[in-house]
């Protein structure tokens, strides 16, 4: 059963080979209400005494019941039954998963990382193959679950559907980001479906139920690679501020979308697994999680098209700091300092005069893990599409000797537009320490060679008839 066209916004798919087309309600931190069937959404309470069509009202609560108004996040969903019909939770393993990186839990990692796409999986044939939640494996992070202080980055490469098997996931740990890279993704949950392609993101919110399917578009397109971003945090991500860019750019609210009711009404077997403390379990259920008829509130999954996405940046001089590509951001108690931002480099034009145009040499008190959605990256050869690096705290980095020498020699007296590829970083205040999988330097994806793009760089040699200025003498003064 589709959805009720209720606040449309048109999201359909660009390529025009999913089994759907589905409708979205566009906006961000507003409240919102949906309703699959006609009268299923009680009027003027959240709770009556006896729901429209006998369903249950169940409240989920993405804040505390007292946080300010102005951040306060719950949804109230109306469901063929309560998500409490379930069984005992039994524990349930997955080998490539971390939710602790304190003490010894996570390796410390000072150099420049980078690793190749994880593989493409092939066709899963005869209910075989390997589901989204399987796919994951974790490549860095910080803090613990536990503590909800922290963040873990996965990546993902997967061949089978998860709603084939009846299964489904939720994290009580955090909000999760996810980024498809290659093989567009059906996500169901139960406040209703996204259709994401790569260049689209979907954030789905701690609690909440999903399962994850390809949406097949295309030949190949059911094996499916991407990234995540977990947020052990208590906050949301949300959009960044503007400041002085003004009321309009970056990260529109309208452009973020979220789903519209449906639900399954369907008996048998279904197992739910969840994710809490850093630990799995599975919960038995006689019956689709996906059977929510009706919702309203604001704390829902939503989806975002990068290509929205409204770059500002230099039209005199100097490269603009990375910070005015942030898509969505999750604060922390220091002002101005982001727990971890979420930002893209798109395709832009680039018109500074007399400027050094690719990303400046940096060290950062800010790590940085980036990956590549498509195309190339303007300051590195050999940074694929799939693949990602690591830049930790104070770790130096900048463009590679190919992308420097093209940049000093390069005419900056016109516009350049860099039409390329999508790129995206994953930025945290947080020193990110290594799973045994990423620091693993004998597997196929870890680079080895990646240290060495910059030992071609010149060293700069000044002239020999240059006056040297002692320590304590008196500079030159201007007329």
């Amino acid at each position: 059963k589709s959805a009720a066209p209720n606040l449309l916004a048109d999201g359909g798919p660009k390529c025009g080979a999913f089994p759907m087309r589905l409708r979205y309600l566009s906006g961000f931190g507003g409240h919102f209400e949906s309703e699959a069937v006609p009268g299923a959404l009680p009027r003027g309470q959240n709770s009556p005494q006896l729901v429209p069509f006998a369903l249950y009202a169940e409240q989920l609560s993405g804040t505390a019941f007292t946080a300010p108004r102005s951040i306060n996040r719950r949804v109230w969903m109306y469901r063929l039954d309560p998500s409490v019909k379930h069984s005992r939770h039994l524990p349930r393993a997955h080998a490539a998963l971390q939710s602790d990186f304190t003490g010894t839990a996570g390796i410390v990692a000072a150099d420049q990382l980078r690793w190749r796409p994880l593989p493409l999986l092939p066709g899963a044939v005869g209910g075989e193959g390997v589901d989204w939640l399987d796919g994951l494996v974790t490549m860095c992070g910080a803090g613990s679950a536990e503590s909800k202080e922290g963040l873990a980055i996965h990546l993902y490469a997967f061949n089978a559907g998860m709603r084939a098997r009846r299964r489904a996931f939720s994290n009580a740990d955090g909000d999760l980001l996810i980024v498809p890279q290659h093989g567009a993704l059906l996500v169901t949950t139960e406040l209703g479906r996204l259709e994401v392609e790569p260049g689209e993101v979907v954030v789905v919110q701690r609690n909440i139920t999903f399962a994850v399917d390809a949406a097949v578009c295309g030949e190949g397109a059911s094996s499916c690679r991407g990234y995540v971003l977990e947020t052990f945090y208590a906050a949301h991500l949300a959009p960044a501020e503007r400041g002085p860019v003004g009321a309009n750019g970056l990260a529109e609210e309208r452009d973020f979308l979220h789903p519209t009711a449906w639900y399954e009404d369907i008996t048998g077997a279904h197992v739910v697994t969840v994710k809490t403390g850093g630990r799995l379990f599975e919960r038995a259920r006689s019956h689709s999680p996906f059977d929510v008829v009706a919702w309203h509130g604001n704390y829902a999954p939503f989806k975002y098209d990068l290509a929205r996405f409204r770059a500002v940046n230099s039209v005199t001089v100097d490269h603009t700091d990375p910070s005015v590509f942030t898509v969505l951001t999750l604060p922390s108690a220091e002002p101005g300092s982001a727990a971890v931002d979420f930002a893209i480099f798109p395709p832009r034009w680039m018109c500074a005069e007399r400027t050094f145009r690719p990303p400046y040499f940096h060290r950062n008190c800010m790590a940085e893990f980036m990956g590549l959605i498509h195309g190339g990256y303007d300051a590195k050869v050999g940074f694929v599409a799939g693949g990602s690096s690591l830049h930790n705290i104070g770790t130096p980095h900048g463009p590679d000797e190919a992308s420097y020498r093209a940049a000093i020699e390069a005419d900056t007296s016109t516009p350049a537009k860099f039409a390329g590829g999508t790129a995206f970083m994953f930025e945290t205040r947080a020193p990110l320490r290594l799973s045994g999988f990423a620091a693993d330097e004998g597997t196929a994806i870890f680079d080895t060679e990646y240290r060495n793009c910059w030992d071609g760089l010149p060293r700069a040699v000044l002239p020999a008839n240059l006056e040297h200025m002692e320590d304590g003498a008196e500079p030159p003064r201007c007329a």
